[in-house]
């Protein structure tokens, strides 16, 4: 059985974001996302980042792959446009 992960979420109007962006930010880090809204109307979501990859590491996969000396080679079939 997989696990399904739902997202809270809330809508604020602007005057009460910017009244409450601290607390807002509290709840973001908790994993909520924020719909700010203009007279009802959506404009903007608040919400968690999404996690940055992991750096890549150089070298990691040296010597896993191997290309042949003759990779750069014509393929026979098209030795007749060359």
């Amino acid at each position: 059985m997989d696990l399904v992960y739902y997202q809270t979420v809330a809508q604020i109007n602007i005057h009460e974001a910017k009244t409450n962006l601290s607390k807002l930010l509290e709840r973001v880090q908790a994993g909520e996302t924020i719909i700010i809204a203009k007279a009802g109307k959506p404009v903007a979501e608040l919400g968690p980042l999404a996690q940055s990859p992991k750096p890549r590491v150089s070298g990691r996969d040296k010597g896993e792959a191997w290309i042949s000396p003759h990779f750069d080679d014509p393929l026979p079939e098209f030795e007749e446009y060359m």
